[in-house]
């Protein structure tokens, strides 16, 4: 397949009246904003947009996004790949007071000075979005063993020291 640039910038308007789909990819180099929060972004983000005027006259901007990342572990250190995948609705308004009249399923999006949407700040921006909280592998892949996961056990030479509260159970007692 053809890997097909698309645009930085979209009119939502002219792409709805025509019913203009898009496929095509941003490359590596164009996802700054995305580099920065992984370790690695490893493919061109595939993008599918569609734009098109739903039965109550709104234009809409519906796509998907999906990119390889390199994420860091957070329980073992190590790196791992990740597939970042997002879907995305969104309605254009001319400014913020207009979102109370859009249906719930749609997301307001502005337009710029020029009348278009900063197509490639909304794809990286959804991709961000979809980025884990807490990156880890799965338990089969990564190095930390499950026997060095304690969850609400303490080691039995944390459990025989006193309590440093203990002291302040004393004070409520009197």
């Amino acid at each position: 397949m053809q890997k097909v640039k698309l645009p930085l910038t979209v009119d939502p308007v002219k792409g709805a009246q025509q019913r203009i789909d898009y496929e095509g990819c941003y490359m590596i180099n164009q996802l700054a904003r995305l580099a920065e929060s992984v370790v690695n972004v490893l493919s061109d983000a595939q993008v599918t947009l569609s734009f098109y005027i739903d039965p109550q006259k709104l234009v809409v901007m519906k796509g998907k996004a999906q990119v390889d990342v390199e994420l860091e572990c957070q329980r073992c250190g190590e790196s791992f790949k990740h597939t970042l995948e997002c879907n995305f609705i969104y309605s254009p308004v001319a400014n913020w007071d207009q979102d109370d009249v859009l249906p719930e399923i749609y997301e307001p999006i502005e337009f710029n000075e020029f009348g278009e949407i900063d197509l490639l700040g909304v794809v990286e921006d959804e991709l961000i979005l979809t980025l884990p909280l807490v990156p880890k592998h799965s338990s089969e892949h990564c190095e930390v063993y499950a026997q060095e996961q304690v969850f609400g056990e303490l080691p039995e030479e944390l459990a025989k020291k006193p309590n440093p509260f203990a002291v302040l159970a004393n004070l409520k007692q009197k």
